[in-house]
């Protein structure tokens, strides 16, 4: 588990200082472009987590090694076929991004297949695996971004950047050998119909496009002080971004080992209590900042942004109960998650707006986290409505499922 978080955690920090890195080389038209090619290039990365990542992390018993390599094989031929997508589109844009989406058709299958073997060691059990291979993208991503020029052109900025995954790729392949050798690859399950990762992608496409919905609802009913202010106060809270993230991550592989819905359901009760408290305890300590301290971390946006924080805070609460739910559904009921998330995504983006138009920043920032806990409500029902013996019902192929390991082999 810890190792799952500090991997969650260093994958997150690489994202973050490469903007940060880009930022500091480029001029202010060069950062724009490089800024839409990874916008497109994060898009990219959660259709991947959700098509080929979120169904290998459900995958247990002895054939795991075999699908990790279908899984690794899919997500470069994939990604290779999304590159050269975009092509037309670098050679349609002009300017500084035309030349940027051409280097990020070239890298992309480099850096996603290194991403997507995250999933795999976590479907192995062996996170800290995982962590080693993404240290080695972090060092290797700064040290090659902090040696360009200053004002690098965002090609040559998304192409060092791409290409620096080599050396992690590299590792990531080696240290998943043990577990692959042998097996034969086979990418004709992700072409199926009924592969559960179309369910996962639709998941992914709601909830991040409900959250974008909201944010540009908001940017035109409000200001922008009010928009900034709820970007700060949800930014603040980043770390358990990581967390959430990371219970998504480790949590089937390590849930795989318990035997039909009440074990389930008491692990992962136990973890949202956990994650609730944690959400809980950094809103509070969060609000009980000086406002000394809370401008350096903010400027001028912490004096709106403060305000905010015990509807945030409760937010946070509710959302580890409520990542927690999904993560039992995920496990006992892949297929039980879509309706819920659809559902209540949509309805969170029609409280913030709502309760923005009645209370203004404050009530968006309640009708957020009334959003959170009514989907944490629905999906811990929709738990209990579960079949006793759901635990062992099918796999994420829709065939039965593969025996749970014995704890000499976890």
């Amino acid at each position: 588990m810890v190792s799952s978080v500090l991997d969650q955690a260093a994958s997150s920090l690489t994202n973050i200082l490469v903007l940060v890195l880009a930022a500091r080389l480029s001029s202010a038209e060069g950062f724009a472009a490089f800024s839409m090619v990874y916008v497109a290039f994060s898009v990219l990365l959660g259709l991947n987590m959700a098509y080929v990542g979120q169904t290998v992390v459900l995958e247990r018993g002895p054939g795991t090694g075999a699908v990790c390599r279908s899984a690794v094989a899919f997500t470069a031929l994939g990604s290779a076929a999304a590159g050269a997508l975009t092509v037309p589109a670098g050679l349609f844009v002009s300017g500084p991004a035309g030349g940027a989406f051409l280097a990020l058709g070239a890298v992309l299958p480099l850096v996603l297949s290194q991403d997507g073997l995250r999933y795999c060691f976590s479907a192995l059990r062996q996170p800290h695996r995982a962590l080693a291979a993404d240290t080695v993208r972090l060092l290797c991503v700064l040290g090659a971004l902090a040696a360009q020029p200053q004002g690098a052109s965002p090609a040559r900025l998304v192409l060092v950047w791409g290409l620096s995954a080599l050396p992690a790729l590299a590792l990531g392949l080696w240290l998943l050998r043990p577990f692959t050798a042998g097996a034969r690859a086979d990418i004709r399950p992700y072409l199926r119909r009924g592969h559960l990762g179309r369910r996962f992608v639709v998941e992914f496409a709601v909830g991040n496009g409900s959250s974008q919905l909201a944010v540009f609802g908001l940017g035109v009913l409000a200001t922008p002080l009010a928009v900034g202010a709820l970007r700060g106060a949800t930014t603040l809270f980043g770390p358990l971004n990581v967390l959430f993230n990371s219970a998504n991550a480790f949590g089937p592989p390590l849930l795989g080992r318990f035997r039909g819905k009440r074990a389930v359901v008491r692990a992962t009760l136990g973890l949202g209590g956990v994650l609730a408290l944690v959400g809980a305890g950094w809103g509070a300590a969060l609000y009980a900042l000086p406002d000394r301290l809370g401008r350096e971390l903010l400027g001028a946006t912490w004096d709106t942004a403060a305000a905010l924080l015990p509807a945030t805070g409760a937010q946070y609460a509710v959302m580890g109960l409520g990542t927690c739910a999904l993560l039992t559904l995920r496990v006992l009921s892949p297929k039980a998650t879509l309706s819920v998330q659809v559902v209540f995504s949509l309805l969170s983006v029609g409280f913030l707006l709502g309760g923005y138009a009645v209370w203004g920043v404050a009530g968006a920032a309640w009708g957020l986290a009334l959003g959170s806990a009514l989907k944490a409500g629905a999906a811990w029902f929709r738990v209990s409505r579960v079949a006793p013996d759901a635990g062992a019902a099918a796999g994420p192929s829709g065939g039965p499922a593969q025996p749970a390991p014995t704890p000499a082999q976890g």
